[in-house]
């Protein structure tokens, strides 16, 4: 259902509307060429063969000599094994550099639900089925699921990410092209999944700057996930002077955690989101597993704001 709503919807060439898709095309073109070049070879050799052999022709059918045989496979089998490893290294060194993510990116939250997209933007703005953006300026969007597996795609992108309940993954792109492009969800999800679209809204920077302004005042993400730390009294045991003996969150995100068991743990977004869901599945060293789960206490609607603010906090020199 969902691939006959694209087809309908969209045009027969899809516009490159991110620096994603200029890359996604010239690989696509160039392996289609090469493909196709192969199998007019192999198509053309099947021919030639099936009229210089067939029955009753005079052409030679002996074997050739056997250092003809060996040159020509050991030539062959080099050229196709180092063709493919320069195919190899380009396509993966070109997805490799599309993944890298900016520091100035402009980060937006997004959390997919059965059957709609919940967007919030860095200032608190919300969005449902609409992801406002600005042209030419790099955007991550860090996504999550309420339900179950739901897949953020945007042809005209290129892009394309599973969006997971209970982990958070991230997608990055810089769009090219203003105009409003529609989002589609590529994994079936229930129900209603073919109607789970959205639209992405690309605008000039100054008019992206004057849309944010136009929206209802309120906090940003991180005020709004501090009042949440306030709330549920996560202060009592993480704050300045806490009785509690718990881990410090100050500077506590894009850190390596030394854990309980051995090893360490990126503190990403992931590591916070099961700290507090699932407390008891990677204990930091030198705790003691006594921290209780918000498991059903919070939702992913809080836990976004939550860990924004958390991320928001730095280490006291």
């Amino acid at each position: 259902m969902s691939l006959i709503l694209l087809v309908q919807a969209s045009p027969i060439v899809l516009p490159e509307a991110s620096t994603q898709a200029v890359v996604e095309d010239r690989i696509f073109l160039i392996l289609l060429a090469v493909s196709a070049a192969i199998v007019l070879l192999v198509l053309t050799l099947v021919i030639g063969f099936s009229i210089v052999y067939r029955a009753g022709s005079a052409a030679r059918r002996g074997p050739l000599p056997i250092w003809i045989r060996h040159e020509f496979e050991i030539g062959w089998t080099s050229a196709t094994i180092f063709a493919f490893l320069f195919i190899f290294w380009w396509t993966a060194s070109s997805q490799l550099h599309l993944q890298t993510v900016p520091r100035s990116a402009l980060e937006i939250h997004v959390v997919a639900k059965q059957w709609m997209w919940k967007i919030q933007q860095p200032s608190g703005v919300r969005e449902i089925d609409t992801l406002h953006a600005p042209l030419g300026i790099p955007v991550k969007l860090v996504m999550t699921s309420q339900d179950v597996i739901h897949d953020f795609y945007v042809p005209a992108f290129r892009l394309k990410q599973d969006v997971i309940p209970g982990r958070y993954t991230e997608l990055t792109f810089t769009a090219t092209e203003a105009g409003t492009f529609q989002v589609f969800c590529a994994q079936y999800c229930g129900l209603d999944h073919a109607r789970m679209n959205a639209d992405v809204v690309i605008l000039p920077p100054a008019d992206y700057a004057r849309w944010i302004a136009d929206q209802p005042e309120g906090d940003t993400l991180a005020g709004e996930g501090e009042k949440i730390f306030a709330s549920h009294g996560c202060g009592g045991c993480h704050g300045q002077g806490a009785a509690v003996h718990a881990p410090p969150l100050d500077g506590l995100y894009g850190s390596r955690v030394p854990l309980a068991g051995g090893g360490f743990a990126l503190a990403d977004e992931n590591y916070i989101h099961d700290c507090i869901l699932l407390p008891h599945k990677r204990v930091p060293a030198g705790y003691a597993p006594i921290m209780p789960s918000f498991q059903g206490v919070l939702s992913e609607d809080q836990l976004v704001p939550l860990i924004a603010y958390i991320k928001t906090l730095k280490a006291k020199p």
